[in-house]
């Protein structure tokens, strides 16, 4: 690069950014910059021309006033003109200019195109640099298609220099990556592999980038690679030759060179068998690898270690990928058994990482297994949660028959004090450890049991759910789960999941313990009962199926039990649900002969075989990435598993193809609602989704759908509920302002309750939703739009780890967390259950936080739940509506306005939006039959509110006049404001 002269100074711009570093306020910064820019302005405008030097050192000046979070405005073409000129540093900084400022779809774009084919041209080597790394930083697709076919010529040309095929090389992975369908695959292809010979490592590190990333999609093109970056991995290993002296950095091989190469050598297929000489000098390679990491170090300095872990760490993955080398994967695993008390805690975690992939090969598992103490003395000891985290995936992935009730205790031991970011993850791999390697089904069932009472809220409903099944198909451990789980009903503070579970065992299988005094009918009973009134909905409909049971198995509680079933507090429940089986049970009680009432109470039938859901629910939670490391890959010889088979759970249902449109919600008709995991219908006896489910009396679809929409639980482990703050106060959370078309994306959705709510290149937000009274459930869908599969979402392409969180004060929202995985172009469901608690003006704040090649990306919108999505329409003869109609004449209770169409005045248009909003539309009530009257309650669990309209349409002026009437005057006002902006 030439070297810059002492002309090139710039003084006018270091005397700016000294005068900006003096300023004493912000206010003095932003007068000391409209100078400024006031002066530039009128030199670019002025009638005398720039020279070079002034137009460089102006550019400059705009250039870092944009740094500093200023708009700049103009400039750009003289930051163009600049690219003409044959000074380096006047081009220099006209390329740096576009690079940062210039947007893909400016007007400049072709000027800027013709500037950097010249340049390319020109075949001068730092011209061609600053044209490359342009065209990369910007990365537009414009330039890919302009550029993609010239870049490969330029790298595979014999006469460029070793700066410029390094450059072409980053540039082609920087367009593939974001435009792959724009780079031809060609004959150049074949050519850059070669590159691997070449003899500066600064283009065989940018050819191993490049050919790493294009082997990912067309593997079979690159076989040919492996043995190149073989051959050169072993020369530079090699400190005999004169290439490994010349490359010997802290005394081994350049670092970033050995690790891009492993890597690459990961994303190719595996090594032939006619391939032995290939594969021997592999070996060789990772031996030598392996015997210098046990090596003295030869320099203290912190970089020397970090080059040498990288390329251990990069060695050992390998490895791990070809699985074949036995006596390397036993090195290996002794190698990261070092690293697991090694004073820094990065290597700590880095071998743990490791080992846990090295767990799941035959040959190396028993070496995994002889580091257990030190892996339990991890997860009691190390202060970092993210290491802890990381012992106990690897005691999951070492774990077999032989230490499977060590790594269990240790696990549950751990879980009283755990983190409470990784307990449900904990939870499950202990609940899969239990059944995967249960030889005592009586051990299974207490591990489940102390699961429960240590880590309630943490257990979900498929580790219960599990525990049921296997106690049902397993006779040799009923009698023994009933007398464990009575026992533990008996404590004095019990979790909910625990009188779940009790209250479907003791309903099933309690006969077998009855003969003991200690645990009679009676005290069976009793013990529930008492239980009753402190759980929830779903949790009492359970209890009373279990009562209904008990009056079959044991008729002696019959009278006590109808009492119950009898008593004002179940009969006239609140809630239908309970009300109903109430009703239900002490009829069937009363009225069925005793055959009848022992054929429809028996006892359930066996569940079918089939694989626990557990497995798929940590999957999910784990990510894709996880995947080799939780299937069941390597199978120990000795397991005998409980279950098999694949068991169709909603839990399991694959995410949807890709599609033009992810969500469907252009043209699709709402989906049937899924079953409300928290409700509380129909749980003891069709809680498993199998032929063994029974069908129940259910109630009518309204009664049903307000049923499944109670009121959020608070206690609920699963539920994110809205803060308590209004939208306006984040709460704890840093919720950010919405963006600015949120107010025009909530508009949409005033009249209508299905459509897309936000989108752009990467994420689809869709909303599906209904309402009842003061209850509503709404599906939001999240759509990936990348091509690209990834954690939700943390590669570079698709949106990243997606978080939601609702706030609203006047409603109460519950909702459970998005998956954490979305394929490309796939989509994850979110449903939220709301309750209007009282009337509200602004509606509630979604935020969305999710990463984007690397980035945080946030973005909050408005929540479409408007006031009126709570209305009950209402119809009402003409006298009684002009009644009301005078009742509500206080001026306080009318709003008013007067607008303008801003869409063309059709009657049927108006007649849908007007039903869309809520309220009943009244034929025959006013005199004019041009105008539309309404009527509607707005419903609330404080109050109900109620609503009049009329909207009076005069065509020939294009203009509207609305008048509401409510019996609250903010409610008149909004309402108002809402209805306007529809038409």
């Amino acid at each position: 690069m030439p070297a810059v002269s002492k002309g090139d100074g710039m003084r006018g711009l270091a005397v700016f950014i000294s005068d900006i570093r003096n300023c004493k306020s912000k206010e003095a910064e932003i007068k000391r910059i409209n100078k400024e820019l006031a002066n530039i302005r009128s030199k670019f405008k002025g009638d005398k021309a720039l020279d070079g030097y002034s137009k460089k050192k102006y550019v400059c000046k705009l250039l870092f006033i944009f740094l500093l979070g200023h708009d700049i405005d103009f400039g750009h073409m003289e930051a163009v003109n600049l690219l003409s000129s044959n000074k380096y540093t006047e081009k220099q900084i006209g390329y740096l200019f576009i690079s940062v400022l210039v947007n893909s779809n400016s007007e400049l774009i072709r000027l800027i195109n013709n500037a950097i084919k010249n340049d390319l041209a020109s075949r001068n080597p730092t011209f061609m640099c600053l044209a490359l790394h342009c065209i990369a930083n910007v990365g537009s697709r414009e330039m890919g298609e302009a550029f993609a076919a010239d870049i490969p010529r330029i790298l595979v040309a014999g006469d460029s220099m070793d700066s410029v095929k390094q450059s072409a090389a980053l540039c082609l992975l920087r367009l593939y990556k974001a435009s792959p369908d724009l780079v031809p695959m060609g004959e150049w292809t074949a050519r850059v592999v070669h590159l691997l010979n070449d003899q500066h490592m600064g283009v065989v590190t940018a050819a191993v980038s490049l050919i790493t990333c294009l082997c990912k999609k067309n593997p079979d093109d690159f076989k040919t690679c492996i043995s190149l970056a073989v051959s050169r991995l072993s020369r530079v290993g090699t400190p005999s030759s004169s290439l490994g002296r010349q490359e010997l950095g802290h005394g081994h091989h350049p670092s970033w060179f050995a690790r891009r190469a492993g890597h690459s050598a990961r994303c190719v297929p595996f090594i032939s068998p006619e391939d032995a000489a290939v594969k021997g000098r592999l070996v060789e390679c990772l031996e030598t690898v392996l015997n210098k990491a046990q090596e003295p170090p030869k320099s203290k300095k912190v970089q020397h270690s970090n080059a040498k872990n990288a390329i251990l760490f990069e060695t050992i993955s390998l490895i791990i990928h070809y699985d074949s080398e036995p006596n390397l994967l036993v090195r290996a695993c002794n190698q990261l058994g070092q690293f697991l008390q090694h004073r820094e805690t990065n290597l700590r975690y880095l071998a743990l990482e490791s080992m846990c992939t090295l767990a799941s090969s035959e040959f190396s598992h028993e070496a995994v297994k002889t580091h257990i103490d030190t892996v339990i003395n991890a997860l009691k000891t190390e202060r970092d949660v993210s290491v802890r985290q990381r012992a106990a995936d690897l005691l999951y992935a070492m774990c077999d028959r032989s230490n499977a009730k060590q790594i269990v205790s240790e696990m549950l031991r751990y879980l009283e004090t755990a983190d409470y970011a990784i307990r449900e993850e904990i939870v499950l791999k202990v609940a899969i450890l239990a059944e995967k390697y249960a030889v005592d089904y009586s051990w299974y069932v207490d591990t489940i049991l102390n699961l429960i009472r240590i880590a309630g809220d943490y257990v979900s409903e498929e580790v219960w759910y599990r525990v049921l099944q296997i106690v049902t198909n397993r006779d040799d451990v009923q009698g023994y789960a009933a007398k464990t789980v009575f026992e533990a009903l008996q404590a004095p503070a019990c979790h909910e999941n625990m009188v779940k579970v009790g209250g479907y065992i003791l309903g099933e299988f309690g006969n077998l313990i009855a003969g003991d005094p200690r645990s009679s009918p009676p005290v069976q009973f009793s013990l529930l009962h008492s239980k009753f009134h402190l759980c929830s909905v779903a949790t009492r409909a359970l209890l009373l199926s279990t009562y209904i049971k008990f009056i079959n198995l044991f008729p002696e509680t019959k009278a006590t039990i109808q009492a119950v079933l009898r008593a004002g507090s179940q009969l006239r429940n609140a809630d239908v649900e309970l009300q109903q089986r109430a009703v239900e049970y002490l009829t069937l009680s009363s009225v069925a002969s005793t055959d009848v009432l022992a054929t429809v109470l028996e006892e359930m039938p066996p569940f079918p075989e089939r694989e626990s859901s557990i497995l798929a629910k940590l999957k999910r939670k784990k990510g894709p990435g996880a995947g080799s490391a939780l299937d069941d890959g390597r199978r120990d010889p000795s397991s005998n598993d409980i279950n098999g088979g694949v068991e169709p759970t909603p839990s399991t249902v694959s995410t949807p193809s890709p599609s033009a449109d992810l969500l469907g919600l252009r043209a699709a008709p709402p989906p049937a609602a899924p079953p409300a995991s928290a409700g509380a219908g129909n749980l003891l006896v069709d809680v498993f989704d199998g032929p063994a489910a029974q069908p129940s009396l259910g109630p009518t679809p309204e009664e049903a759908f307000l049923s499944e929409l109670e009121p959020p639980a608070p206690e609920s482990p699963m539920a994110l509920l809205a803060d308590p703050a209004p939208a306006a106060d984040p709460g704890p959370e840093d919720i950010g302002p919405p963006i600015p078309e949120a107010d025009e994306l909530l508009n949409k959705f005033v009249c209508k309750n299905n459509g897309v709510l936000f989108e752009n290149q990467l994420l689809q937000i869709g909303v599906k939703s209904e309402f009842r009274q003061n209850l509503g459930r709404m599906y939001l869908f999240y759509g990936n739009k990348t091509s690209y599969s990834s954690r939700i979402l943390t590669h570079c392409g698709p949106p990243g780890d997606l978080q939601t969180h609702i706030l609203s004060g006047p409603l109460a929202v519950q909702t459970k967390r998005v998956a954490a995985q979305v394929d490309g172009g796939a989509q994850v469901q979110q449903v939220l259950n709301i309750e209007c608690l009282r009337d509200f003006l602004t509606p509630p704040l979604l935020s969305v936080r999710f990463r984007y090649g690397g980035t945080p990306q946030a973005l909050t919108l408005k929540l479409p739940v408007t006031i009126n999505k709570f209305f009950q329409p209402t119809e009402m003869a003409a006298q009684d509506f002009f009644q009301r109609w005078k009742q509500l004449s206080l001026p306080q209770q009318e709003a008013q306005k007067i607008f303008k169409a801003n869409h063309p005045m059709d009657a049927e248009v108006t007649k849908a939006k007007l039903l869309g909003f809520g309220s009943a539309l009244l034929d025959n009530v006013d005199p004019n039959p041009e105008n539309f009257v309404g009527a509607g309650i707005i419903q609330t669990k404080a109050l109900q509110v109620g609503c009049l309209l009329r909207l009076e349409p005069n065509a020939q002026a294009q203009m509207y006049r609305l008048t509401l009437r409510t019996s609250k005057e903010p409610v008149s006002r909004h309402l108002c404001e809402l209805l306007a902006q529809q038409f």
